[in-house]
């Protein structure tokens, strides 16, 4: 049976996009070169031997002579810098016209709308804000009105945070869907509706990331569903069901970490994944091909979002040691590929997603190493998977 295993290391961006001001982001935006060079440099072996190093001068990463894998720099062509488009050109799909953003917070009706269909009572903030600063900021608030905090990035994200110790974390995910379906009919063209559960820990408001779960708007046809209609398997490993708003899913289950991400992609390669356990209703099996995908959101949410290069670097050396035991388990036929959806440079002003291009390395027994040079879409990918799946 032929596969094809992506692994998206969020965020992890490699260079500023020609159009990045348009974007509100400066060019000296780099995530990865940046990240380095905070480091002093990061011992990632596998990337390296992989040829990371060979598509850019980054601190501690060296160029080889002889790569394992093919490597190269994909440019962008949807009009975003968030992961729904990252992985939906990923899978695909490009998108022309850009979500929309709510710089001055969400329109009174669309909140009114929310709050007579919820039944919430109220809301708070209603503005562009980071998510950890804001649930500090109105915890006390909170837990006196027993409103949920709404609030927005740069990016299309209409964003509901909530202490699940007041509020049931069954309440955060219904309020979610309504809102989804509110902005759904109200063409709003928002891309992701995401539940942001939170609990007080040791006396601090902290977000619980395997609780967390994004409603994305349904994408058209990818590679995806071409991958199921023939019967295949597409296993999502972590957001990935979220983001594809299931479309095109047959197995999924969700992760609380990177580490976790990391094993079961590990275990889903060995074939050691429990998947009637995993499967959609609707899988009907028949097909010869198979996709992991596997969306590592760690170095984006607890490292770019939050300026933390220290964290950043770290987070990449722990996928690399675990691509050190996935690398041998992959089999005669199979195809690995790593890349990125967008930036989030912690290093630049700024707590939001970056406008980047995006690494990738491509690795198999059968694949001719080699350098892809630089890319034009992220798409790239889906089309050498079909090539794959023929």
């Amino acid at each position: 049976m032929k596969r094809a295993v992506i692994i998206v290391i969020d965020s992890m961006g490699i260079g500023a996009m020609p159009d990045c001001r348009e974007f509100g982001d400066i060019p000296e935006c780099n995530t990865l070169k940046n990240v380095c060079e905070f480091n002093g440099g990061l011992k990632i072996p596998v990337l390296e031997k992989m040829g990371l190093g060979n598509i850019q001068d980054f601190k501690g990463i060296s160029p080889v002579e002889n790569p394992i894998a093919k490597y190269g720099t994909m440019v962008e062509k949807s009009k975003g810098k968030d992961t729904t488009t990252g992985h939906w050109e990923i899978a695909g799909l490009v998108s022309e016209q850009p979500f929309a953003t709510f710089p001055e917070g969400f329109p009174k009706k669309l909140i009114d709308e929310f709050i007579e269909v919820t039944g919430c009572g109220g809301v708070l903030a209603n503005c562009p804000a980071s998510g950890t600063a804001i649930i500090e900021k109105l915890n006390d608030e909170h837990h006196k009105t027993k409103f949920p905090i709404v609030y927005t990035s740069a990016d299309s994200v209409f964003q509901i945070a909530l202490d699940t110790d007041l509020i049931p974390l069954e309440t955060l995910y219904d309020w979610c869907e309504k809102a989804r379906k509110i902005l759904d009919e109200g063409n709003y063209n928002v891309s992701r509706v995401i539940a942001r559960p939170y609990k007080i820990i040791d006396g601090k408001p902290t977000r619980i990331s395997k609780d967390r779960r994004d409603y994305s708007m349904v994408p058209k046809h990818t590679v995806l569903n071409e991958i199921k209609d023939a019967g295949g398997k597409v296993i999502g490993i972590g957001k990935i069901e979220d983001i594809f708003s299931k479309s095109g899913i047959t197995h999924a289950i969700h992760t609380g970490s990177n580490r976790e991400g990391l094993e079961l992609t590990l275990k889903a390669v060995k074939n050691e994944l429990d998947l009637e356990k995993i499967a959609y209703p609707d899988y009907k099996g028949g097909g010869d091909f198979t996709l992991i995908f596997t969306n590592l959101v760690d170095t984006d949410m607890l490292f770019g979002h939050r300026n933390d290069a220290e964290g950043y670097g770290k987070a990449i050396e722990e996928i690399d040691s675990w691509l050190a035991k996935i690398l041998p388990e992959l089999h005669e036929e199979d195809v690995l590929f790593i890349t990125a959806d967008h930036g989030c440079d912690p290093t630049v002003p700024g707590t939001d997603h970056t406008r980047e291009k995006v690494p990738v390395l491509v690795y198999g027994h059968g694949v001719e190493p080699e350098n892809l040079g630089e890319i034009t879409g992220f798409d790239y990918i889906a089309d050498y998977i079909r090539t794959l799946a023929k």
